[in-house]
């Protein structure tokens, strides 16, 4: 049985080495005597970036507090500041950050003595400072959001669902609102006051929040959506510059990212699922597309790129591995990512390794020479079509790796029926003169 998954796991990483390439490393950064959290060992939580006085800085999270490191010139990055936060040690396993108007915003989701912290980044790559250190609007916060257009912050899982705060100042931020139409938002993507709410269990909510300046104004529902392939604990998305694509990450193990057409709010609809194909259990976090690139951290997968330009078929283009155990069980690996630094360098936060600086630039060539198949639908009932086929021969495994349907196929014939397979998941593999061009998984129900 070993030998059946391990030549499954062999084929997958065939396909990744042909599909993509893998990203140079321009810098590493890891402080081992910092502790690791109790919960996940994680030394390090999410990564942000900024460009201070024409330097790019990058910035990462870690169990002591905030690390700033000039990362302009790769061969000669450095930490370059420090602040400490104020719930520090085992117990800490999130910090989240944004920056606004030269001040970078920082939350820990754990310690009673945890606080907003408000820090003036203006003097980088020199030294910072702590304007605004204090428990008095909220202790703890998983996520924050900041509407840079109408100087909103929007704080998730704090007091409340979530909660707005008004940065007119941005050293002395005001509540506004209280938003409890949900149990629970774990992340929000908000821009010109249209909020994307991911809500766990309760899926997707958009809401227009234009009307909400001070206290006892309310916001308009724009929309729900609640049922989608792969539902599960609804975690987190990012929306494209032109606002009609959504990509979304359910946190479960084996789940896919999905890409949504959100160009109409009232017919939201699901465009396309994808996923790193390393793995059944292979779990996806906090991904933000820039252009036509969605930059995913797939936690034990590392960093995965892919091309989502024809949004119908999402191409998996680069890849970082930062956590090399096999093993996909908890929660280790690549956290968060930050990709808009002028350079096109790319930052990415791995939960046990530290801050990395990548280079993936060049896609275009790589996108030019890909086999681009897509399935549909998927999930599938009683069969589904393999659209714009190049490939040979379709491939298919059960969860255990065993081959149970081989077909050969080509633009005139690529429609594969499901025969006697019982429903479930399914692992798939696309290939074109004996290479592995193409996988992934497929469901029947």
């Amino acid at each position: 049985m070993k030998k059946i998954i391990l030549l499954l796991s062999i084929s997958l990483v065939t396909l990744i080495s042909n599909a993509q390439q893998t990203a140079n490393l321009l810098f590493h950064w890891q402080d081992t005597t910092l502790v690791g959290s109790w919960a996940y060992d994680n030394t390090y939580n999410e990564c942000w970036g900024t460009v201070v006085n024409n330097r790019e800085i990058a910035i990462i999270g870690s169990t002591a507090g905030t690390h700033f490191f000039d990362v302009t010139d790769p061969v000669n990055s450095t930490e370059v500041a420090f602040v400490s936060g104020a719930y520090t040690g085992g117990g800490v396993i999130h910090r989240d950050y944004h920056d606004f108007n030269g001040y970078l915003y920082v939350v820990c989701d754990e310690g009673s003595s945890s606080t907003l912290q408000i820090i003036d980044v203006s003097n980088l790559p020199n030294t910072v400072n702590t304007v605004y250190d204090s428990n008095q609007l909220f202790t703890k916060s998983h996520n924050i959001f900041i509407d840079t257009a109408t100087a909103k912050l929007y704080a998730c899982a704090s007091n409340s669902a979530m909660d707005i705060y008004s940065l007119a100042n941005p050293t002395n931020p005001t509540f506004i609102y209280s938003y409890n139409d949900v149990g629970h938002v774990h992340d929000a993507f908000v821009r010109n006051d249209t909020a994307f709410l991911n809500c766990g269990s309760q899926g997707l909510r958009v809401m227009d929040f234009s009307m909400v300046n001070t206290i006892g104004d309310q916001p308009t529902q724009l929309a729900t959506f609640t049922s989608y392939p792969d539902a599960g604990y609804n975690h987190s998305g990012w929306l494209n510059n032109d606002g009609t694509l959504y990509i979304m990450q359910d946190e479960n193990h084996g789940y896919d990212v999905k890409i949504l057409d959100v160009a109409d709010l009232s017919n939201i609809s699901v465009l396309a699922t994808f996923n790193s194909g390393v793995d059944p259990q292979s779990m996806a976090h906090n991904g933000i597309i820039k252009g036509d690139l969605a930059y995913i951290p797939y936690y034990h997968d590392g960093l995965r790129v892919f091309d989502i330009s024809d949004p119908n078929n999402p191409i998996q283009t680069w890849e970082y591995d930062t956590y090399s155990p096999n093993s996909h069980a908890s929660y280790k690996g690549a956290w968060g990512v930050y990709p808009y630094f002028p350079s096109g360098n790319i930052v990415v936060s791995d939960m046990q390794t530290g801050l990395y600086l990548l280079d993936c630039k060049n896609t275009t060539s790589i996108i030019e020479n890909k086999l681009t198949q897509n399935l549909f639908p998927n999930p599938a009932a009683t069969h589904f079509i393999i659209k714009n086929s190049k490939a040979e021969k379709f491939t298919l495994y059960n969860s255990m790796g065993a081959k149970v349907l081989e077909k050969e196929i080509n633009t005139n014939q690529n429609t594969i029926y499901r025969e006697n397979l019982s429903n479930g998941l399914y692992f798939y593999t696309l290939n074109k003169k004996g290479e592995i061009v193409e996988s992934g998984k497929v469901i029947f129900e």
